[in-house]
Formats: C-alpha cells, sequence, structure tokens
C-alpha cells in the first residue's frame, strides 16, 4: 500500500511549496494546485485521501472546493484554512465547517494543529 496521498491547495506557491515539503518529509505522497478546479482535475485522475484548501483564491474557491468534494467523495478529509487574524476570517473557517469541511485551521498554524486536522495523532517530539 502506498503513502497517504494529500491535495495542498492554495494560489500562493510559497504555501503550496512549504506545505508540499513539510508533508512529504512526514511521509505523504503529495500533490499541489492553484485553485480547486485544477484540484477536483488531479483528484479526478488519481484519489487523495486529504484535501487542504485555502478559502480565497481565485478561480475556483475553497468554499466551492469544499462543496464539490463533499459531494463527490464524501469519504475524502477535506481540510479548510485561511489567512489573517482578522474576526472576520474566522467566520469563514466556521461557514466552512457547515459547508462539510472535516477542520478548519487559521493561517499561520503549528505543526500540531496540521496533524490534528488530518486525523493524526501522535506524539510530536
Amino acid at each position: 500500500m502506498g503513502r497517504p496521498r494529500i491535495l495542498v491547495v492554495d494560489d500562493c506557491p510559497d504555501i503550496r511549496a512549504t506545505l508540499k515539503e513539510l508533508l512529504e518529509h512526514l511521509g505523504y505522497e503529495v500533490e499541489t494546485a492553484r485553485d480547486g478546479g485544477a484540484a477536483l482535475a488531479l483528484h479526478c485522475e488519481r484519489r487523495a485521501a486529504a484535501v487542504i484548501t485555502d478559502l480565497f483564491m481565485a478561480g475556483v474557491e475553497g468554499m466551492e472546493t469544499i462543496a464539490r468534494f463533499k459531494a463527490g467523495w464524501p469519504e475524502v478529509r477535506v481540510i479548510a484554512m485561511s489567512g489573517g487574524g482578522m474576526r472576520a476570517k474566522e467566520s469563514y473557517l466556521e461557514t466552512a465547517l457547515h459547508v462539510g469541511a472535516d477542520a478548519a485551521m487559521q493561517k499561520p498554524f503549528t505543526l500540531r494543529t496540521l496533524l490534528a486536522a488530518l486525523g493524526v495523532h501522535e506524539a510530536i517530539g
């Protein structure tokens, strides 16, 4: 059996690259996409176990991405993420949970928060 596959969806190339490197170091297979449309196409080619998606992107944005993944593949773990410390962003993360996200993370987030969102409950050294 192969390594669990994760799709990282964000319009910021630096965030995509950083999460890809970190998750690959942790043993995941990672593909990245700059918007939800590209992520959905990648998932149709080869299924992922989890999707980590930003909420605010050009193209297919995060809420639609979450809704489409959950409608088509309810077993896929979908994690919403959004940047900024404004109170309004927190309400968007709450909305993402209502749309179907399994977890939500405020950027920047810790490794512990990321692993918890992925459902990993191992001790972190």
